[in-house]
């Protein structure tokens, strides 16, 4: 009867807490991943869920992410690289330089007519922050740069064809360079995140707004502005901004190492280009939702366009004096940018 009763005991302990040979279920980490779009956007669409996908994939389900579209872990745009920084969410996508003069040899690239496409771009800045700029973002792990398929000027009704139509008018401006290119315009500039756009510009706090297409149609700005003013094909655009996915470096440093390395094959200037390449690719498909709507379109021409450079010529030189009296130099690093811009356009 001994014996019976032991041999169940052991047939459940064997059931309850299994072999010493048969392996525990891998842990499963989750990241929580944060950014100010709305759930919606192209860029957690198109860019952030099938990077998600693809770590989740690559790590067996061992790495998983929480996403924190519009700020739901609180803050403000302007304080998400300071969260990923702090460990308040262990990856953040973000333009770093909502915080003026923070990242200052980085925003090189928000300087004006300075980026092509977004594809081409992200590949330039990828390798200049790499070389030039890592000491900026200190305290995180940066898995991919970019930029996007760079500003054009979005108006609730005002027919913009010239400089003298821009005069004066009141415009929101993603950044700090962003600002200075717009004075140089003779507009006004306001500078606020992305997420105050469309109740600003439906409310005329702002005549209108400096932001690439790609991003007018999750924040239904194509209903809400009825006229758009753009460069034509081919031509660099007034402004840009830079983009961050950042992770914490605590967070990054704690993984395993086959983990890390599921990490490190998704970062990097490949990545930055894929991303590039769907902001691009998502500026036409937002365009054509303003056609389909009969939004008024205008395109400077050569000669209009020629004046836009021109009037913004001095912004370079600006950033170029204000890098070196901080320590740097200033006009190798701008060099720099433009050459590496050069390399990925040839």
């Amino acid at each position: 009867m001994k014996k019976v009763r032991f041999g169940l005991m052991s047939a459940a302990a064997l059931i309850l807490f299994g072999t010493g040979s048969a392996s525990a279920a891998p842990e499963v980490i989750t990241l929580k991943v944060a950014h100010f779009l709305p759930p919606g956007s192209i860029f957690q669409q198109k860019n952030l869920m099938p990077w998600c996908e693809k770590i989740g994939k690559e790590s067996n389900g061992r790495l998983k992410c929480q996403i924190y579209p519009s700020m739901q872990l609180g803050g403000t745009p302007a304080q998400l690289f300071d969260q990923a920084k702090d460990g308040i969410a262990d990856i953040i996508w973000t333009v770093p330089t909502y915080q003026a003069g923070r990242f200052l040899k980085s925003e090189v690239f928000e300087l004006p007519f300075m980026v092509n496409t977004a594809e081409k771009g992200s590949q330039a800045m990828w390798d200049y922050v790499q070389k030039n700029s890592l000491d900026e973002f200190k305290g995180t792990k940066l898995i991919f740069t970019h930029v996007h398929d760079g500003s054009q000027m979005h108006f609730g009704s005002k027919n913009v064809k010239t400089l003298e139509d821009l005069k004066g008018l009141k415009m929101r401006s993603p950044t700090r360079i962003g600002a200075k290119t717009l004075i140089a315009l003779g507009a006004t500039p306001v500078q606020m995140p992305m997420p105050q756009v469309p109740e600003s510009i439906s409310k005329g706090v702002v005549d209108g707004g400096s932001l690439p297409w790609e991003i007018t149609n999750a924040m239904k700005l194509t209903e809400i502005c009825k006229t758009h003013t753009e460069v034509g094909p081919g031509h660099k655009k007034h402004s840009n901004a830079i983009f961050v996915f950042a992770m914490n470096q605590k967070k990054y440093d704690s993984l395993p190492d086959d983990l890390k390395k599921v990490i490190d094959n998704n970062s990097g200037r490949d990545v930055a280009k894929w991303v590039g390449k769907i902001w691009d690719d998502g500026a036409m498909v937002s365009r054509k939702m303003a056609v389909d709507r009969k939004n008024t379109i205008n395109t400077l021409s050569e000669a209009e366009y020629a004046k836009w450079v021109k009037a913004t010529d001095k912004v370079d030189d600006e950033w170029i004096k204000e890098v070196t009296a901080k320590g740097s130099n200033g006009k190798a690093l701008y060099d720099d940018a433009k050459a590496l811009i050069k390399k990925y356009n040839d």
